[in-house]
C-alpha cells in the first residue's frame, strides 16, 4: 500500500468524489445492483442511506453524497463471511487484524456461536440461539444485570420493539451511542428550551441570512450538508465557521450532480470567515460574540437608536437575562482571547456577521459535544440565539446535525435510560404491564457495570461498541467479564472477537434490502435531524437466506424470553403495521402514524421550542449564567509539554467503520497511524515530517494509556492541539473522562505527553 502525504489542492466534491464513488461501486462486486440502489436512495420510494442523518431534499432524482455511496455499497456486497471463513480463522487470530480487514470480508451469512475449546465461532441455528438467550435472561438474579445497547442506525420499528423488550423484562438498562457523541445537545438543549432537539427544518437553510457552524466537518460527516450551505452562500447567506482544523469542505465545494461545476473551474465558496478556535474554546468565542452584541445594544440605546436585543422575545418567552449579562460583563477579555485561541479582532468579525444579520441558524456537531464543558458550551450558543430571537422564526433556529441516520428516531421511539414518567406511564396502560422506574445505565455506566461483574448479559441492536466506546482495553475487559454478549450485526467488526464467556453474533438485513415477512414486503421508518419521520424500504435481495430483520431478532429474543407477554412478539414481526400502531398510541406525534406515512416524504413532528412552547420547568426558554472553566487542560506536566488530542474520523470512514485507508481532503494516503500537528509546533518539539512518535494520555487513576507507531503530519491546526484518527486512538480516552452532565467521553480533549519514537521514518 502506498503510504504518502500529498495536498488535495481541489474543492470538496467534484471528479474526486465521483471517482471515489465509482471505486467503491465498483469494488461492491455488484455494480449494477448497486447504481440502482443508488438511484433509491433517500426518495419517496426508496431506502433512507444508512449514513447520516441529514434531510431529505424532495424532489431530486440524484440525493446520494460520496460517503452515503460508500455506505450503501459497503453494506451491499457480495462478499460473505460464511461458517468455513470461521472454521479458518480463529478469534485470536482475527484479534490481531486490523478493523478494515475485519470489516471488507463480507456480510455475516448465518447465525455463529463461539466454540471456547476451539476458539471458532460454529453455526448455530436461529432457535437455538433464541433459546440461549432466553436461558441467560431468565436466569438473572435482577433484570438491571441485562444491558441493551443501540446504534443509531436501527429503525424507529426495531428501537421500539427493543425498549418495550427491555422494559417487560425490567430494565432501563439503554446504553446507546447517543451517549459517546451527541448526549450533550440532548442535555443541553432540554435544559435550555425544554426539547432536546433542533428547532429548524432543512428549507430554514435557504431563508438564513447567517449560518454559524461549529465543531463539524460536512465533507466527510455528512456531505449533503454540503449543499444546503452551497446554497444558502449562494443565495447570500454569510456562513461562519469555528473548526479547530481548517476541512477542504467548509471551504470549497463542487457539486458532483452538477454539470456546471463539473465541465468548469467552477465551485462554490463555503465560509466567508472561518476562524480556528482552540479545542474547547468554542464557549469563549461565543461568549465574546455575547460580550459584544450587549456593549453594542447598550451603545445604541444611549444614542436614542433601536437596540440589537429582541426585547419582546426576551420579555415574553425567557427568563434569566440579568444573570447571564452580569456573567459576560464578568467574563474578562484576556480569559476570552486566552482560552478561545483567538483574538478580539477575529471575534469581533464573527460578531458583526451576527449583529447584522436578521436570521440566523447555529449549528454544530461533535467537535462541540465531546469535551468537559459541552453542556456550558451549548447552552452559551442558545444563550446567544436568545438574544435577539433567533428561536422559531423561519431561517432562524438551532440545529445539532447527529450522525447516524436515525440516532434521533431511536431517542424519539424510547431508547433512553432516564425515561420520563410519562412515557412509562402510556406503556403501561397500553400494554397493561408494569414498566421499571429505575433509571438505567448509559454507556459509560454500561461498561464499568459489566466491569464490576454487575451485569452479565450485553446485546447490541448494531454497532461496533469495542470499536465505539472509550478506553478500548477497559471495554473489552468489560465484554470479556460478561456471561453472555451478543452482536446484531450485518458485517464483521471488533466487537465480535472482544466477548463474553459465550457470544453470539446474530446477522441482520441492511438498510438497503427487501424486507419480507410472513405477512409480506414490510418498511420501516426513520426521523432524521429535522424531526422529519418517513418511510424506507429495501429493494435489493438479501444477501443470505439465513440472515434476519432486526425487528424479527429482537421478536425472536422476546418471544424466547417472556413468550407473548405482554404482547405477541412474532406477530408483530410479521407486521410492521402492528408495531407502529401500538407506537401511535403511545409516543407523542405519533397519532395516525400508519396513515400520515402514506404522505409523499412522511411527516413532520414538530418541535415545541420552534412553537414558542418551552417545556421547561419554569415554561419559558432558559438563559444560562455559566462562568468560562477556569482553564482547559494544562499545558506542562513535570516539564513536559502537555498537547490537546481530539480523535476523528477519516473521509473513508464513517464511525467506527473504516472503507479505506484514505482521508483525500487531508492530504492522506494509504495510511491511518498519522498525528497531524502544527508545523511550528513541530519544530519546536525537534520533530520532522514523518517521525515516528508514541502518545501517552494523562488522567489521575495511575494507569498507563499510550498508544505508538504514529507519524508527524504537518497541518494547519493551533500550536499546541494534535489531531489523529479513532479508533486507534481510543485507548487514550479514560473511561470516565466525561462531560459534565452528559456523561459523554471527552474525546475532544485528551490531555496526552508526544515521544519520539525510533527514528526510523515510514512517510
Amino acid at each position: 500500500m502506498n503510504k504518502k502525504i500529498k495536498i488535495y489542492k481541489a474543492a470538496a466534491g467534484g471528479w474526486g468524489a465521483l471517482a471515489s464513488t465509482t471505486r467503491f461501486v465498483l469494488g461492491s462486486k455488484k455494480p449494477a445492483a448497486n447504481l440502482r440502489n443508488l438511484l433509491r436512495a433517500n426518495q419517496v420510494k426508496g431506502f433512507d442511506c444508512p449514513g447520516c442523518a441529514w434531510g431529505d431534499e424532495q424532489g431530486k432524482h440524484f440525493s446520494f453524497c460520496e460517503n452515503g455511496a460508500k455506505a450503501i455499497s459497503w453494506e451491499a456486497t457480495s462478499r460473505r463471511v460464511t461458517p468455513a471463513f470461521f472454521r479458518q480463522h480463529a478469534v485470536s487470530r482475527l484479534r490481531q487484524q486490523s478493523d478494515y480487514f475485519l470489516e471488507y470480508q463480507g456480510r455475516i451469512e448465518q447465525p455463529m456461536y463461539l466454540n471456547r475449546n476451539t476458539d471458532h465461532y460454529e453455526p448455530i441455528s436461529w432457535d437455538d440461539a433464541f433459546a440461549l438467550i432466553g436461558r441467560h435472561l431468565n436466569r438473572l438474579e435482577h433484570p438491571d444485570q441485562l444491558e441493551l445497547y443501540t446504534s443509531g442506525r436501527a429503525s424507529n420499528e426495531a428501537a421500539y420493539l427493543y425498549q418495550l423488550f427491555g422494559r417487560s423484562v425490567g430494565t432501563n438498562n439503554f446504553p446507546d451511542c447517543s451517549n459517546l457523541c451527541h448526549e450533550a445537545s440532548g442535555v443541553a438543549l432540554t435544559q435550555a428550551i425544554g426539547v432536546g432537539k433542533g428547532t429548524v427544518t432543512l428549507r430554514d437553510f435557504e431563508r438564513a441570512d447567517a449560518i454559524f457552524a461549529f465543531g463539524q466537518n460536512p465533507g466527510t460527516n455528512h456531505p449533503r450538508m454540503l449543499h444546503s450551505l452551497r446554497n444558502a452562500a449562494r443565495g447570500g447567506a454569510a456562513i461562519v465557521t469555528f473548526n479547530n482544523l481548517k476541512e477542504r469542505g467548509l471551504e470549497r465545494f463542487a457539486d458532483p450532480q452538477s454539470p456546471l461545476e463539473m465541465l468548469t473551474p467552477k465551485d462554490s465558496s463555503i465560509s466567508s470567515l472561518y476562524l480556528c478556535p482552540r479545542l474547547g474554546g468554542d464557549m469563549a468565542a461565543v461568549r465574546g460574540m455575547a460580550k459584544l452584541v450587549l456593549e453594542w445594544d447598550a451603545e445604541a440605546l444611549k444614542r436614542g437608536e433601536p437596540g440589537l436585543l429582541d426585547r419582546d422575545f426576551i420579555a415574553d418567552h425567557t427568563q434569566g437575562l440579568d444573570d447571564y449579562m452580569t456573567a459576560v460583563a464578568a467574563t474578562p477579555w484576556q480569559q476570552i482571547e486566552q482560552q478561545s485561541g483567538l483574538s478580539r479582532a477575529e471575534i469581533r468579525q464573527a460578531a458583526e456577521v451576527y449583529a447584522r444579520a436578521e436570521r440566523v441558524i447555529c449549528t454544530w456537531a461533535m467537535g462541540i459535544t465531546q469535551h468537559k464543558h459541552s453542556v456550558a458550551t451549548i447552552r452559551e450558543i442558545v444563550n446567544l440565539q436568545l438574544l435577539r430571537g433567533q428561536i422559531g422564526k423561519p431561517g432562524a433556529g438551532l440545529c445539532p446535525v447527529r450522525g447516524h441516520s436515525n440516532v434521533q428516531g431511536n431517542r424519539t421511539v424510547g431508547i433512553n435510560e432516564q425515561p420520563n414518567a410519562a412515557f412509562l406511564d402510556r406503556l403501561e396502560s397500553h400494554f397493561n404491564s408494569p414498566m421499571p422506574r429505575r433509571p438505567g445505565h448509559n454507556a459509560v455506566a454500561a461498561i464499568q457495570a459489566m466491569l464490576d461483574g454487575r451485569s452479565k448479559v450485553f446485546i447490541a441492536l448494531g454497532g461496533n461498541i469495542a470499536a465505539a466506546a472509550p478506553d478500548t482495553l477497559v471495554t473489552a475487559e468489560a465484554l470479556a467479564n460478561c456471561d453472555l454478549t451478543v452482536q446484531i450485526s450485518t458485517k464483521l467488526n471488533r466487537s465480535h472477537l472482544m466477548t463474553g464467556r459465550e457470544a453470539l453474533i446474530l446477522p441482520c438485513l441492511g438498510r438497503t434490502e427487501a424486507d419480507v415477512q410472513a405477512e409480506g414486503p414490510q418498511f420501516i421508518t426513520v426521523e432524521d435531524s429535522f424531526s422529519m419521520v418517513h418511510a424506507s424500504q429495501g429493494v435489493g435481495k438479501p444477501n443470505s437466506p439465513h440472515q434476519r430483520s432486526e425487528t424479527a431478532i429482537i421478536a425472536g429474543m422476546a418471544q424466547a424470553t417472556l413468550g407473548s407477554q405482554p404482547v405477541n412478539w412474532l406477530a408483530l414481526a410479521n407486521n410492521y403495521d402492528r408495531i407502529r400502531d401500538h407506537m401511535a398510541a403511545t409516543l407523542p406525534g405519533f397519532a395516525q402514524f400508519n396513515e400520515r406515512l402514506q404522505q409523499p416524504g412522511g411527516f413532520y413532528l414538530g418541535n415545541s421550542a420552534a412553537d414558542y412552547h418551552w417545556q421547561t420547568a419554569t415554561g419559558k426558554a432558559c438563559f444560562a449564567a455559566e462562568a468560562l472553566p477556569k482553564a482547559l487542560l494544562p499545558v506542562k506536566q513535570n516539564g513536559e509539554a502537555v498537547s490537546t488530542l481530539q480523535t476523528l474520523r477519516s473521509h473513508d470512514q464513517y464511525n467506527t467503520t473504516i472503507y479505506g485507508m484514505d482521508d483525500r481532503y487531508r492530504g492522506v494516503y494509504g495510511q491511518r497511524m498519522v498525528l497531524f500537528m502544527h508545523p511550528d509546533e513541530i519544530r519546536r518539539r525537534g520533530l520532522s515530517e514523518g517521525d515516528q512518535v508514541e502518545m501517552v494520555s494523562l488522567w489521575h487513576d495511575g494507569v498507563e494509556r499510550k498508544v505508538s507507531g504514529f507519524s508527524v503530519v504537518p497541518y494547519d491546526i493551533p500550536a499546541g492541539n494534535v489531531a489523529a484518527y479513532y479508533p486507534e486512538t481510543n485507548p487514550l480516552v479514560p473511561l470516565h473522562s466525561v462531560g459534565d452532565d452528559s456523561h459523554t467521553p471527552t474525546s475532544k480533549s485528551v490531555a496526552v505527553l508526544i515521544r519520539r519514537q525510533a527514528s526510523h521514518r515510514i512517510l
